[in-house]
């Protein structure tokens, strides 16, 4: 009898090897992504999928941005929701069988403090003078070495809102796709009523926290290398294999994870665990089959 896993797909499944998202290549590299899914519920695994959308994200934002005096720019939100729904169509003609789409909505607090310090960049680099353009509309653009790019809050993640839905489907036999992106950020107003906001969730972060509500046994973080490195492009880089929570929390502490890459997968790795999680791997795309059956990757146990 297989386990139940939550596979989250990093955005370099999604896209060509080039980083190119053009229509084409991301059908191509989904279809790729799914040979290796299928092999896993071919081997009696429950799976619940979850993925990235920065590319796609990116493409929607600068639609945006070079089309705002012909069209209304739609909020970052409504952004998230529209690649949910674009991937998760593409994973579907991928496995066809029983597989279901939730969009999926993210609880967020309105006063996180990454709401008043924006820092996570999306879309593209503009000048100066397109960045003030777009400032009058409201967003915050800050100076990188290259020029100036759109940054937005990335809030912790609170709770999954769609949880029941993404459970009641998987009751079904359903292979479920949720929480792409990290969900589409939510807040809950004064009134009660919920409301999108302009941010971005960090997808780790929110793959660990739908494992654990869905109950997942196995949480497996899927990038583009075998595992995390202490000294990661140094010449003492080291790969790591099985770790304990305390022990990865070490090196973590030791500064060997960098904040915009394997930062976050560690950080999600770690909170599943600790919250009751059995383990959690991270490893490359191909190598999740052997990652569920304890063959590679760095994997972590409490």
């Amino acid at each position: 009898m297989g386990e139940r896993v939550l596979i989250a797909l990093g955005g370099n499944a999604m896209t060509a090897s080039d980083g190119s998202a053009s229509p084409g290549d991301q059908r191509r590299a989904v279809e790729g992504a799914m040979g290796h899914v299928a092999a896993l519920l071919a081997a009696g695994h429950q799976v619940v999928l979850t993925h990235g959308n920065g590319p796609q994200v990116g493409n929607l934002v600068l639609k945006n941005q070079l089309a705002a005096d012909v069209v209304p720019p739609v909020p970052l939100d409504w952004c998230g929701a529209q690649t949910q729904a674009t991937i998760g169509t593409l994973v579907l003609n991928a496995l066809e069988g029983r597989a279901a789409v939730v969009v999926t909505r993210t609880l967020v607090d309105p006063a996180d403090p990454a709401f008043a310090d924006p820092v996570k960049p999306i879309g593209r680099y503009f000048t100066e003078d397109e960045a003030r353009r777009f400032e009058v509309l409201g967003q915050t653009w800050r100076r990188f070495e290259r020029g100036w790019r759109r940054v937005v809050a990335s809030p912790e993640p609170l709770q999954i809102l769609d949880a029941p839905a993404v459970a009641a489907l998987m009751a079904a036999g359903f292979v479920v796709v949720a929480a792409g992106g990290g969900g589409v950020p939510v807040v809950r107003t004064p009134s009660g009523r919920l409301a999108g906001v302009e941010a971005v969730v960090d997808k780790d972060l929110a793959a660990a926290l739908l494992a654990r509500t869905v109950r997942a046994a196995t949480l497996v973080i899927a990038t583009d290398v075998p595992c995390a490195w202490t000294g990661f492009g140094t010449p003492a880089a080291r790969p790591i294999g099985a770790v304990t929570a305390a022990g990865l929390r070490e090196l973590q502490a030791a500064g060997h994870f960098a904040g915009g890459s394997m930062g976050p997968k560690v950080e999600a790795a770690l909170r599943f665990v600790e919250h009751g999680g059995d383990r959690a791997v991270i490893t490359s795309l191909e190598g999740i089959g052997a990652a569920v059956a304890g063959e590679t990757g760095t994997v972590v146990r409490k």
